[in-house]
């Protein structure tokens, strides 16, 4: 997804919200590629802009019960109004240009830092800004080698972490405790997101970090309850 031009519509001052649904409509029919796709909660769609755009017999129209984010690949696609569920099949979708119409900035706040996408406002285009290498403090008692094994798993898996994977470290979080006491939920989401990691699998492992700093146990299938990592 990094070659894939990606913006994002934001509502500024004095704006409304179908002005910044048109933005985004217009820099995805300007963007080169496939067939337009757009996606929304539900069927029915309160943007007149948008009823414009699906009303064209080549766009194709998706609501989220049912879609994947697979669909995404060799189109263009308009995503409106995701929550962080659906923002993260935006991330892992392999699209010839997404454009996405923000609805919470609370929703959207770490996915942009994460995708690092063209921002539309009313006045004005932000470009991505230029990445930095950022170098993370190695993770202590074997934790990076942990999630690199798990993100290596993971990428050999069309849909990302399995449940195997998943209850492994589970098991080794509740294991060995004083292995994970000391890092912080930043921190793994971190070290996932160097490596590469899905954002599902990002949230999942962050998630289960914070579970047990929140001292939450797991249920873990009885194969993998004495798991615990080398």
């Amino acid at each position: 997804m990094n070659e894939t031009p990606i913006a994002v519509s934001r509502l500024g001052e004095d704006d409304t919200r179908e002005a910044q649904n048109l933005r985004a409509v217009r820099w995805l029919l300007s963007q080169p590629g496939g067939s337009v796709v757009v996606v929304t909660p539900r069927r029915d769609v309160p943007s007149e802009a948008i009823k414009r755009l699906i009303a064209s017999p080549e766009v194709q129209h998706f609501a989220w019960r049912g879609f994947h984010g697979g669909h995404f690949d060799g189109n263009r696609v308009l995503y409106a109004w995701p929550d962080r569920k659906h923002l993260n099949d935006v991330w892992n979708g392999d699209a010839d240009a997404i454009a996405v119409i923000e609805w919470g900035e609370e929703e959207t706040a770490e996915w942009i830092e994460d995708v690092n996408p063209v921002q539309l406002f009313p006045d004005a285009i932000i470009s991505p800004s230029p990445r930095t290498e950022v170098k993370l403090e190695p993770l202590p008692n074997g934790i990076d080698e942990i999630l690199e094994h798990v993100a290596a798993m993971a990428a050999g898996y069309s849909s990302g972490l399995k449940w195997n994977e998943e209850d492994k470290l589970k098991a080794d979080m509740m294991n060995r405790p004083e292995r994970w006491r000391h890092v912080t939920v930043e921190q793994i989401r971190a070290k996932c997101r160097q490596l590469g990691m899905r954002a599902n699998d990002v949230d999942t492992i962050a998630g289960f970090v914070q579970r047990r700093k929140d001292g939450r146990r797991f249920n873990v299938r009885s194969s993998y309850r004495s798991f615990e990592f080398n």
